[in-house]
């Protein structure tokens, strides 16, 4: 028996234990499978090990995802954690190769994702509070979100939670260093129903920003009283 004498369903099926890069070989070889391959129901969970898998095509995107994670584990992630304004011109190269992919693809995903119930970022050190913020106001249904090593996710991001995140279930910031324990007991009064995690973030040191920048503190505690 040929494969391609399979029904649908047994396609789903045997399509859903390979990896994103045997799909995309397989749907490769005919127009059957190719039809096979994109077909949304067989993409409802991602996961990206490198921020380099977000540039293929071995994937798609649609209504169909509830759950997407992106944890990107790397020597490299360390640059990326330096402050804008300390990082030498080699880290500034190196960082320029990738630091828009992630915020880039988070935008794909708030257009063609709304019924998106989980995200976990981990390592993701140039995705930014306003990606996060029009991420939770395109997914209404996100229950959960967790976040870890994100260097630039703010007190903001907790604004936009109390703002948009009204189906959220779980928030996590690990090791997001500009979080602080004034944000998260702004939120944790704002959300009493969240369960909220955030280990080590507010013990951690925080960018120190030249002078005349504001304080994201001052901003969320404005805005959660309101």
């Amino acid at each position: 028996m040929h494969i391609t004498q399979l029904n649908r369903e047994c396609l789903l099926h045997l399509f859903s234990f390979l990896d994103k890069d045997s799909r995309k070989n397989l749907a490769r070889t005919c127009s059957q499978l190719q039809d096979v391959f994109e077909d949304p129901a067989l993409w409802p969970l991602l996961h990206f090990r490198s921020l380099t898998e977000l540039k293929k095509d071995n994937f798609l995107l649609s209504p169909a995802l509830r759950s997407l994670s992106i944890c990107w584990h790397s020597s490299r992630v360390q640059v990326c954690s330096i402050e804008d304004w300390l990082k030498s011109a080699l880290q500034r190269s190196i960082c320029s190769r990738h630091e828009s992919l992630v915020s880039d693809f988070l935008l794909q995903v708030c257009d063609r994702c709304p019924n998106l119930a989980s995200v976990t970022l981990s390592g993701c050190g140039h995705v930014t509070d306003d990606c996060l913020a029009r991420l939770l106001r395109s997914c209404p249904r996100l229950r959960a979100l967790r976040l870890e090593n994100c260097a630039r996710v703010t007190n903001r991001t907790l604004t936009a939670v109390a703002a948009h995140g009204r189906a959220l279930q779980t928030l996590h910031v690990d090791f997001c260093r500009n979080v602080s324990a004034a944000g998260l007991r702004c939120l944790r009064a704002a959300c009493p129903r969240l369960t909220l995690r955030a280990e080590h973030s507010a013990a951690m040191i925080p960018d120190q920003p030249p002078r005349g920048l504001r304080s994201p503190g001052a901003a969320l505690r404005k805005q959660l009283l309101r």
